[in-house]
């Protein structure tokens, strides 16, 4: 495991000599802050700025964001490097399959915890008016973090997959929408109903965004994200063999 912080840095030495991070900075920035200030002025006029603000932010807005992003930043990690060839080199290197994917992993996940960071400044801006619950809005964050966690965990397990980068974004994001909108049944009381919103990622931002720090959420996105890496390492194995 002591070769994964060279591979993250090589990793984000990657992402920042490109274009991709500073797209992924700037465009979700600018997004999640024209959509807070949307809330906030729909806000102001109900008379009702307080905590559900970011309520509102974390489960309506910021988690649809992350389909477009996540997989943008995940598409090329695996993907680019079997276009390029510099995969053989990779895998012929004394480095284990598993340092491997967990450095771009750990990688994609800084550069996404650098992304939602931007966004802190959110609470301050309705600290005079509304007195927000700062346990709430923290928890809030916990959850938003254990999702993108998880679609970028989805995203590289699509990426070790796929020689094509705009086929792994693609991929990833048909997918995560397929989980996402099967949360919409979630008004329904049947067991397949019931089964569909359970493995929905969306739905387990609930409880974390009404403060609730929930034992069952948090096994299920520590769940999702080891089994999108042990899936990754296996396709990173099996290449190995084509």
């Amino acid at each position: 495991m002591k070769k994964i912080p060279a591979i993250i840095a090589k990793e984000l030495y990657t992402y920042f000599v490109s274009p991709v991070a500073y797209f992924v900075l700037i465009i979700f920035s600018s997004l999640s802050g024209f959509f807070f200030y949307a809330i906030l002025l729909r806000a102001v006029v109900r008379q009702e700025l307080s905590t559900a603000v970011m309520q509102v932010l974390f489960r309506n807005y910021l988690s649809v964001t992350l389909l477009f992003f996540t997989p943008a930043m995940t598409m090329r990690l695996f993907s680019e490097e079997k276009k390029t060839g510099t995969i053989e080199l990779l895998m012929t290197s004394p480095i284990r399959d598993v340092e491997i994917v967990l450095g771009k992993y750990l990688a994609s996940l800084i550069l996404y915890l650098l992304m939602l960071s931007l966004t802190l400044f959110f609470p301050l801006m309705i600290e005079p008016f509304g007195q927000p619950d700062y346990g709430q809005i923290i928890s809030g964050y916990l959850g938003t973090i254990l999702l993108g966690a998880s679609f970028l965990s989805f995203g590289l397990m699509i990426s070790s997959m796929c020689r094509n980068q705009i086929v792994s974004a693609l991929t990833s994001f048909g997918v995560l929408l397929i989980l996402w909108i099967v949360s919409s049944f979630s008004d329904r009381t049947d067991t397949t109903s019931q089964f569909l919103k359970y493995i929905s990622p969306v739905t387990h931002l609930d409880d974390f965004s009404r403060g609730v720090l929930s034992i069952k959420d948090t096994v299920y996105y520590a769940s999702f994200i080891a089994v999108s890496l042990f899936c990754t390492v296996k396709s990173v194995e099996s290449a190995k063999w084509r």
